[in-house]
């Protein structure tokens, strides 16, 4: 005879997260706390707050390093522009939308600004394999132009 060993039943969260989700709004709607799953729930709304300042940020960076491409890249400004501004427009439009949902958010990428711009031109000068002394260290735009759909770093002559 095999002892009996006892496991843990697997929480719905663990094999059907869709179900759980559905379940855990309908204990809420209900006002039915007792039977809710705390630890998960509380894990949930934390990393929903960690996925989207990291959402942002990451469009943050994307959209310097793009605005850096405009401005820097003259081998290949011809060619690519229209890509780059399209690809400009869709960061700005991404930052907009989460800055408008969560205007927290704010403060948040203003603290983050200098970092992602770094960040950006990491990517920039992997991809373009200019000279790093060309491309300046520290952001020589503001966020607030970088975030202006009117602005870009360069204009045609």
């Amino acid at each position: 005879m095999e002892p009996q060993v006892k496991t843990k039943p697997a929480l719905l969260y663990d094999t059907d997260y869709q179900l759980w989700l559905e379940e855990i709004a309908a204990q809420l709607k209900a006002q039915d706390f007792s039977k809710l799953d705390l630890e998960n729930l509380i894990e949930e709304i934390e990393s929903l707050g960690r996925s989207e300042k990291h959402a942002i940020l990451s469009y943050l960076m994307r959209l310097c390093e793009h605005l850096l491409k405009i401005k820097y890249w003259e081998s290949e400004r011809e060619l690519c522009l229209r890509g780059w501004k399209r690809e400009v427009i869709n960061f700005r439009l991404q930052i907009q939308e989460a800055l408008e949902t969560s205007p927290s958010l704010k403060s948040f990428i203003k603290d983050g600004f200098v970092r992602q711009y770094k960040n950006g031109r990491k990517l920039f000068l992997n991809a373009s394999e200019l000279n790093a002394s060309l491309i300046p260290e520290e952001p020589d735009f503001t966020l607030e132009q970088a975030l202006d759909e009117n602005w870009l770093p360069w204009q045609p002559e």
